[in-house]
Parts: C-alpha cells; sequence; structure tokens
C-alpha cells in the first residue's frame, strides 16, 4: 500500500517540476526577445529621435562674439577699444536644486543676496537670466569656480576709452550690448560694429565646453576707425578751456579747432565734460555735445562775414571810412549805442573797436539779398555735414522776412543762432581764401576740391582787416595774440536770450579767429557761457584760450612763424604754458 502511494505522488511531481523548467524557459527566451527587439527598436527605429535627445542635452549653438573695431586719433592714437569681459547668467530652473549656493553666488558676483534672491525665484519659469554683466575675467573667475549647477559664462566686449573725458563727447559710447550709442560709436556704428558668429559645440553635463563640431557663420570683426583728432591738441584745448571755465565761474563752454587746408576737425571740447568709462555719468546733460548740438547769438563774432559783403558788393574797401558819431543810431524806434563815440573811423577801426554804429550803417548801405546770399554760402543756416548725431542747422531766416530792425541786429550777431562748429567752419572757409570745404571728423587722405563762397581778393582784404582786432592799439582781441605768429579773428560778446527778453546779466564770450594770418593754417572758435567772475567780454575771457591752444597746436604741427618781432603786451598765463 504505501509503496503504490510513493509512485502516484512521484507520478503528479514530476510534470510540476517539468512545467515549472519550461515556463521558467518560456521566461528567459521572452526576456530575450524583448531585449532584442527593444535594442532594435532604439539602434533602428528611434535612433533619429534619441540622437535628436542627446545633442539637445548636450550640443549647443555656442556665439562667437564679434569684436567692435577700435577707434584711433590721426596718428595712430587708441581713442577707444574693446576688451575681453564675462557675463553671468543662470538657468533658474536647474539652479533650483542649488537654491542653498545663491549666498556664495552672491558673494561672488558682489551682489545683495536677497536682491539676487528674489531676481531668480521671480523669473523660474524662465531657463536663460542674466545676473551680471561685463565683469572682468578675474572677478568672473570666482563665479566659475563656485562649480554651479546651472550658472554660465558667456564671453563679449566692454569698451574702453583711454582718454576718459578728454575726448568723451567726440566719441560717445556704447550700451552693454556694446551698441554705439552717442557720437561716433553712434553715427559710425555700422562700421565698427561686427557681426556675431557661431558654431556648434559639445558640451559636459556641467555646461563645459568638450569640443568643436562645426563652424555655422563665420565671425566678422568690426572695422577700425581714424578720426581726424589730435589727441595732442585734443588735450590742450581741453585743459585751456577747463581752466577757462573754473577761472571765470562759467556755465558751460565749447572750443573746435579745424585745419582749413583739409577741413579736418582737430580738437573739439566741451565744458562740462563727462567719462564714457563711467556710466553713471551718462545722462543726457553731461554727454551732450554743445558744439554741435546747441546753439548761441554770435554777436559780433559775425561782422567780418557782413564785411565781407560790404567788400565784395563793390560799395566799400579797406580804406572806406564810417562816421558813427555822435556814438549811437536809431533803427526803427530803437536806439543802438557804442561804448564811445569813435568818430570818423575806418573798416579796421570798425572790427578792432567792434562799432554796432559802424556796422548798422554799413550793413544798412547793403542789399539785404547780398547779406543773406554771403551769408548762407559760408553755412550759416544749415548743417556742416559733419554727420555728427544730433548736429543743429542753425537759425538764419529769409531776407525776405527782414525789416531795418532785422538788419541792424544782424550786422552785430543777433537774430542768428549757430553752433560752435558751424561758426568754426565759417570762418575756416576765411581762412582758405572763399573756399568751403566740408568738415570732416574722419582723417582724409586728400584734401578735398570745396566751394568757392567769397572771391580771393575779398578774403584777404578782409584778413588783413581782421588782423587789427589783435594788433591795434586799444583793440578787442589783443589777448589773442600768439608770440610769434599773425593772428586775424573777431571777438564777440552776446546778451543771452531768457523768456524773450535778454538779461543784461548773462552773456555769451566768443573768439574766432584764423592762424597765421599770411597763410592760414587752423581755424578756432571759443564759445565760453556765463561767465560769472567778473570779466564777460570775448576779448577777455575767449581770447586767451584761442592763444593757448592755437598757438601750442601751430608748434606741434611744425608751422613756420609768420612774425618775428616780440609782442608788445605781456603774455597772459595760456600763452605761457603753450610755450611750455
Amino acid at each position: 500500500m504505501k509503496r503504490s502511494s510513493l509512485s502516484k505522488q512521484g507520478r503528479v511531481a514530476a510534470p510540476s517540476f517539468r512545467t515549472r523548467q519550461w515556463l521558467l524557459f518560456g521566461l528567459l527566451i521572452a526576456g530575450a526577445a524583448g531585449l532584442i527587439g527593444r535594442a532594435v527598436d532604439l539602434q533602428l527605429v528611434a535612433h533619429g529621435f534619441l540622437a535628436r535627445q542627446g545633442d539637445a542635452r548636450y550640443s549647443r549653438i555656442a556665439a562667437i562674439v564679434a569684436h567692435r573695431g577700435n577707434i584711433v586719433d590721426r596718428n595712430g592714437e587708441p581713442l577707444a577699444i574693446s576688451t575681453p569681459v564675462d557675463s553671468v547668467w543662470v538657468n533658474p530652473q536647474e539652479l533650483s536644486s542649488s537654491i542653498e549656493q545663491l549666498p556664495h553666488l552672491a558673494n561672488a558676483l558682489s551682489v545683495d543676496r536677497n536682491e539676487l534672491t528674489r531676481h531668480i525665484s521671480s523669473n523660474m519659469g524662465r531657463d536663460f537670466l542674466y545676473v551680471a554683466r561685463g565683469m572682468t575675467p578675474d572677478d568672473a573667475q570666482r563665479v566659475k569656480a563656485l562649480n554651479l549647477q546651472g550658472v554660465y559664462l558667456s564671453p563679449g566686449y566692454r569698451r574702453y576709452y583711454p582718454s576718459g573725458e578728454v575726448a568723451g563727447h567726440v566719441l560717445g559710447f556704447t550700451s552693454i550690448d556694446d551698441v554705439g550709442q552717442e557720437g561716433a560709436e553712434l553715427a559710425f556704428d555700422n562700421w565698427l560694429g561686427g557681426e556675431d558668429g557661431a558654431k556648434r559645440v559639445i558640451q559636459d553635463s556641467k555646461g563645459r565646453k568638450v569640443e568643436d563640431v562645426e563652424s555655422i557663420r563665420p565671425v566678422r570683426p568690426g572695422r577700425d576707425l581714424t578720426l581726424s583728432l589730435d589727441l595732442r591738441i585734443q588735450y590742450m584745448a581741453y585743459r585751456e578751456l577747463k581752466s577757462a571755465i573754473i577761472e571765470n565761474r562759467a556755465r558751460a563752454g565749447s572750443m573746435v579747432v579745424i585745419d582749413i587746408e583739409t577741413g579736418e576737425v582737430l580738437a573739439m571740447v566741451n565744458q562740462p565734460a563727462y567719462n564714457p568709462n563711467d556710466r553713471s555719468q551718462m545722462v543726457p546733460g553731461s554727454y551732450r555735445n554743445r558744439a554741435v548740438t546747441d546753439l548761441f547769438e554770435p554777436g559780433s563774432s559775425i561782422k567780418p562775414f557782413v564785411v565781407a559783403t560790404a567788400l565784395a558788393s563793390g560799395k566799400f574797401n579797406t580804406d572806406s571810412i564810417i562816421d558813427t558819431s555822435p556814438g549811437f543810431i536809431q533803427v526803427a524806434d530803437r536806439p543802438f549805442r557804442d561804448e564811445h563815440d569813435l568818430g570818423a573811423i575806418g573798416l579796421s577801426t570798425v572790427l578792432a573797436k567792434s562799432s554796432n554804429v559802424g556796422m548798422i550803417k554799413l550793413a544798412l548801405q547793403l542789399e539785404p539779398q547780398q547779406i543773406w546770399t554771403t551769408l548762407h554760402r559760408f553755412g550759416f543756416g544749415q548743417v556742416t555735414a559733419s554727420g555728427f548725431p544730433g548736429e543743429a542747422a542753425g537759425v538764419f531766416t529769409n531776407y525776405s522776412h527782414w525789416r531795418a530792425i532785422s538788419i541792424a541786429t544782424l550786422s552785430h550777431g543777433y537774430g542768428i543762432s549757430v553752433s560752435t562748429l558751424q561758426l568754426a567752419q565759417a570762418y575756416a572757409a576765411l581762412g582758405a581764401y572763399g573756399v568751403r570745404r566740408p568738415v570732416s571728423l574722419l582723417k582724409v587722405d586728400m584734401p578735398p576740391a570745396g566751394e568757392r563762397v567769397l572771391d580771393e581778393p575779398v578774403c584777404r582784404s578782409l584778413l588783413s582787416l581782421l588782423e587789427s582786432v589783435t594788433t591795434q592799439e586799444g583793440a578787442t582781441g589783443v589777448l589773442a595774440r600768439i608770440p610769434g605768429y599773425r593772428v586775424a579773428g573777431k571777438t564777440g560778446t552776446a546778451y543771452i536770450s531768457v523768456n524773450g527778453s535778454y538779461a543784461t546779466d548773462r552773456y555769451t564770450s566768443v573768439f574766432a579767429g584764423v592762424a597765421p594770418a599770411s597763410n592760414p593754417r587752423l581755424a578756432a572758435v571759443v564759445v565760453i557761457d556765463e561767465p560769472t567772475a567778473g570779466k564777460h567780454r570775448g576779448g577777455d575771457v575767449s581770447a586767451p584760450v584761442f592763444s593757448a591752444v592755437v598757438g601750442g597746436a601751430l608748434r606741434l604741427l611744425a608751422v613756420a612763424p609768420d612774425e618775428l618781432t616780440a609782442p608788445t603786451t605781456p603774455l597772459t598765463h595760456g600763452q605761457r604754458v603753450a610755450q611750455r
């Protein structure tokens, strides 16, 4: 009985073992088939999708930042250069896993940790967020050393201006993205700005570049720009103008120096100045280039152009006499006076003593159209075509709207508004014996032909008359003398218009001229607004600046002296500085 029972149990157990054995074998076969099928799916069916996903995680399109072109002066001295910097950006979603490291990041960035935390936490939906721009490579290394996930560096450039505020108004500045915003940086942005390139790179899990894969777009660097400025003359103009502003407690001032032979601007300065390296100073009131954008009534500095009209008309010559007695004249219902009754005087004395009565009598004998045409040809009422952003054209109404009072006021510089650059170009045309050349802020290879606006004999006669302004005893411009050089120029002092009327205690002081008078090479205009230290006449405030700057510039340019006699008056401080 027992044996029979055991045999039955064995027969029952045996099939159960085989079943399990086949079941296990089947599972192994199914698992292997599944693995093979999955491998086929990954390698053949889903290969493209997976490759794209892998590339998306480790393949990146990296920008190659273009180097902005340098700006140099006419002698190759650097005025604006681009230095390498790094910007720090984060992926807030990736950085969330190491949010406790934000205090360390804030310390490395030298920013407030609470502000940084708010900045990042309020942008958690973004995958790109700048937290610092334009860091020096050394400072950026502190951030890189933290090795934080989701924190990245991107290279770039920052503009640096070696001359600081000396040439700030001419150069302008760029934005944080290295795009021109003002001055030459804006005017020539297409020339200076390059075109960024792009390449495909492989990165590791921490965003570090492993290798370059391919070039997508080649980088095109910006081109260098050579300005017409001579940094040596620019510095002299900056120094002397600033000293005059401080000494005379003036509100502002401008100066422009032009090479008469080429029309190139060798110096253009303003006060107050600003440093384009300091972005906190970049407010509209500080970076406006007053020499180009601001207008003023030129006062007596306009008189030479009215005299030029008189000489060209044939009604007057250098020996003409004008009776200014009794020292005043009434036009319509308005009287005009000279400081003294000068009596019957020649044109040289009219200019040297700046007789308003003499100029009014002269102007009223001329045809209005003649006056307007002459001044318009010299560039008044129109831009100089310098290309500088925001250049003003001035205010010069057509002669058809003039009355006798309009001619009277125009003859000594009221009822017309000019810029410093515009007036300098007009005097440069006088120095070129009647040829008006385009003003250029870029260095020119060949002098342009220019446009004749006045006959050469008339200009030579006028220049001889203007020499009396600096040589005649008691003349208004004796402080503009330059030892060793003859100077032809004109002073100007004008009341400033305030709310539709002229303030008798606020002045614009001007000196404009050319040197050397025998063969003019440089034209310059100095404008000082609202001097308040006691002196206010152009001959006292602006003429010494002209003497110091133009005298120094003539020596730097190795222009031969044309006056071998010693000066009859003591040298001014500015002249002594120029000689040193």
